[in-house]
């Protein structure tokens, strides 16, 4: 490795640090073992030819995915040595309205760690890549050994596990990001009518203390006045998992100075928490996703 491919890798390597740490934390459930898993990773690479690699960002989650991959095997082997996560107390106990399932689904961050401890090693590697974060099938397929359709396969089992193990059956990641994604191509191109057709018409923006007073933004509701102020912030956003579900981060000037919180139910956004408090930032796991 010529000492130009070792520059340009530890440069795309500390990009991607957030990233891969936040896939082995989803992984493994455990920030520890998500900090020594990159770690390796960064020993691994630093032996490789990386010369040739023409995509380093999925070079990178492939070796990540399999690190994870033989650390949660080696895990079934020792089950007298779990990764000791507690499952919350739950938000809601018998959701009976909307807002009921709104709460319980902006809980499902933190239940879903749990939830993922029940799924084998590979189902767990093919859901998380797949419906955390976009990976195709094919990829996953060589980083688990098996197909692209027996990966889905993989991914479908483990989707279906973890509904079934929820109250509400409400976990589907997937269809999340898709309502995200789709609410920010709108606010990005300024779709007025794309907005609407993703906001619930009783929409509700909460900006916190900080967004008010510097940015001057007040507390808003109804789907148009909404939809109009993100038409006009939209070109800052991006794709990003906030505490591990599809969010927004906002990036004036390419740097992360907000977040926004989504709150979904069915195929609506019923409500939008901003946050731009730098402490309140600071204890956000915020991820981008669309490098």
């Amino acid at each position: 490795m010529t000492m130009d491919d070792r520059d340009r890798l530890s440069v795309e390597f500390e990009a991607s640090r957030p990233r891969l740490r936040a896939q082995a934390y989803r992984m493994l459930g455990s920030h520890e073992e998500a900090d020594e898993t990159v770690q390796d990773a960064w020993l691994r690479v630093g032996r490789a030819d990386a010369g040739a690699v023409d995509n380093l960002g999925g070079w990178l989650t492939t070796i990540v995915a399999r690190l994870c991959l033989d650390r949660l095997r080696a895990r079934r082997s020792r089950p007298e040595h779990p990764a000791g996560m507690q499952p919350p107390e739950p938000t809601v106990a018998d959701p009976t309205g909307p807002e009921d399932e709104a709460v319980l689904a902006d809980s499902v961050g933190a239940a879903l760690l749990v939830v993922l401890d029940r799924l084998s090693p590979a189902e767990r590697v093919a859901f998380v890549l797949h419906d955390v974060f976009a990976v195709p099938f094919d990829e996953i397929g060589t980083i688990v050994g098996r197909s692209p359709d027996a990966t889905r396969q993989l991914a479908s089992r483990a989707r279906r596990r973890v509904q079934g193990a929820t109250a509400t059956g409400a976990v589907d990641l997937v269809h999340r990001r898709a309502v995200v994604e789709a609410f920010l191509a709108a606010a990005r191109a300024g779709d007025f009518r794309g907005l609407l057709a993703v906001l619930d018409p009783e929409v509700v923006l909460r900006p916190d203390d900080t967004t008010v007073r510097i940015g001057n933004v007040p507390e808003t509701r109804g789907a148009q006045p909404v939809g109009a102020f993100m038409v006009r912030g939209g070109s800052a956003l991006r794709l990003a998992l906030v505490d591990g579900v599809a969010g927004l981060a906002w990036m004036p000037g390419g740097r992360i100075l907000g977040a926004v919180e989504l709150t979904i139910v069915g195929d609506h956004i019923v409500a939008l928490e901003l946050t731009r408090d730098p402490e309140h930032l600071a204890r956000l796991d915020v991820v981008l996703l669309d490098d």
